[in-house]
């Protein structure tokens, strides 16, 4: 055996150990480099995806100012949130992730701390999910209708968002080597793919819009009179884009070296979109030709790419941003899937023995996969008759994942010197990073739950309210009526004996 050979088989067994610790069986292959880690939160983050498929919105919702000075802003906040997540991931790299985390670090009820940090963990991966693929849907219904004449009503953008969940699901039936190997290619795809898009947006057109204009131009057509108030609903474009960066923690049970691996996954995923996705929306808004035509389009990029670069041209940047885009989705149902497997391991879900069932040839949870896939699919119909539907998607992704995001690293800054660091953390930045994390989730949980345009009616309505309360209601309501006698939080498969004995048998297939 080789000396790398030697090192990789040690590393497993410290990561087997580790999570024997935790409680559970190596039931899931671990397969995936710290690269592949990284690799699935950087493409669920997706800048082009989420830059992309809210570009709209933020093109009516605050314009170029925010557009450009919003990602800044809202990068460099989200870097403090997944620092504080990322510390707490090194001492528990379990695919349950903030659930178990939160049931860990809580001084009591530690097992009602994890029942609602995972119902909105979850309620946030099923619409994350559903945007990501909703938004890949716009774009090939965009891309359809200038190639072949496809119409864009509601129900051939639902039909189209419906085949791509479906292809998501069965692409992670094949098993986690093909989905690292996608998710690989992916990093790359979409770092070429944003130098690709804005070479082409910075030296073809004739014409670019003023740097007064991308830095400084704010425009508000949402009805609404308060400019403040525009520029801070404007946020939610970048605040959904970095979104899905725990994939790196549900995914450490596939993880070699899961304790590092894990937080560098979640820290530099976020560091890495900050940057490129920057780059990405200068590019874009200074290649603005015509503002107004532009705005009204059903896919804004879609007409911008077309306008700037040429029809030709313009199809192939649509087309490099909708393979992005599924690559994305794919990473998305993978993760939720892994998610939903360690809820349902513990008891959470109803149905939770179909959910946590691992198919033995692929070794995936291959039923939670397409529990992730409907879920999503359901939160995505209300298209069908509210036309802001896809942004209360986002806001839901967004509130949903966030509260859950923070949960954990308020019980870490609650527990103080009790806590167990893992071998990444961040030492005696710790309280002020976690701190400046909460007091910023609290601020866009209220944020985004406010009505988007104005006046407010059916067609217009901010459903992310209902979204949460109904998560809030039916966890709150089951928790009380029942999953309080039963639910004790993450539970231990058995023994170290025990827990050999499922590796052996799972091996013997």
């Amino acid at each position: 055996m080789s000396v790398r050979d030697q090192a990789s088989a040690q590393a497993a067994l410290s990561d087997e150990e580790t999570l024997h610790k935790l409680g559970y069986a190596q039931e899931l292959l671990r397969r995936m480099s710290g690269f592949s880690n990284f690799a699935v939160s950087f493409t669920i983050i997706s800048i082009l995806s989420g830059c992309l498929t809210l570009y709209s919105y933020g093109m009516n919702t605050g314009g170029p100012a925010v557009i450009v000075w919003g990602w800044p802003v809202v990068g460099i906040m989200t870097l403090f949130v997944g620092l504080a997540m990322a510390e707490v991931c090194s001492s528990y790299p379990t695919a349950g992730g903030l659930y178990y985390w939160a049931a860990k670090l809580a001084r009591q009820n530690g097992a009602a701390w994890s029942w609602f940090t995972g119902w909105f963990n979850f309620l946030g991966q099923v619409a994350v999910t559903a945007g990501i693929d909703f938004g890949a849907a716009f774009f090939i219904n965009a891309f359809l209708n200038v190639q072949f004449g496809l119409g864009l009503a509601p129900w051939e953008t639902i039909t189209i968002f419906a085949i791509v969940l479906l292809v998501h699901g069965l692409l992670n039936q094949f098993g986690i080597r093909l989905v690292a190997l996608l998710n690989d290619v992916s990093v790359w795809w979409h770092i070429l793919g944003v130098l690709v898009i804005v070479g082409v947006l910075a030296f073809v057109p004739a014409h670019h819009q003023s740097a007064h204009t991308v830095f400084t131009s704010i425009v508000n057509n949402t009805g609404w009179h308060s400019t403040i108030y525009v520029v801070l609903i404007g946020l939610l474009l970048a605040q959904y884009t970095f979104t899905g960066y725990d994939a790196s923690a549900h995914m450490t049970e596939e993880t070699h070296s899961a304790a590092r691996s894990g937080p560098r996954g979640i820290v530099m995923s976020i560091v890495i979109s900050l940057f490129a996705g920057w780059v990405l929306l200068i590019g874009v808004t200074f290649a603005i030709q015509n503002y107004a035509k532009e705005v009204s389009a059903t896919v804004a990029p879609a007409q911008i790419f077309v306008d700037a670069a040429g029809s030709v041209t313009g199809r192939l940047l649509l087309l490099v941003a909708i393979g992005a885009q599924l690559f994305c989705g794919m990473s998305s149902v993978t993760a939720n899937s892994r998610m939903i497997y360690a809820f349902s391991r513990d008891g959470a879900l109803p149905g939770s023995r179909i959910w946590h069932t691992v198919n033995k040839r692929t070794r995936t949870p291959t039923n939670a996969i397409w529990l992730a896939v409907v879920g999503a699919l359901i939160l995505g119909l209300p298209y069908l008759w509210n036309a802001t539907a896809y942004a209360a998607v986002t806001s839901i992704a967004v509130i949903g994942l966030y509260i859950a995001y923070v949960l954990p690293t308020f019980l870490r800054l609650r527990l103080g010197a009790a806590f167990e660091r893992g071998p990444w953390h961040l030492g005696r930045w710790s309280y002020l990073i976690g701190w400046i994390a909460v007091t910023w989730v609290a601020f866009i949980t209220i944020l985004f739950m406010l009505p988007t345009a104005s006046p407010i009616t059916v067609k217009d309505f901010n459903y992310t309210v209902v979204a949460v309360l109904v998560v809030i209601g039916f966890a709150g309501i089951y928790w009380a009526v029942s999953a309080r006698n039963w639910f004790t939080g993450p539970k231990v498969q058995g023994t170290p004996e025990e827990l050999a004995a499922i590796e052996r048998e799972l091996e013997q297939l």
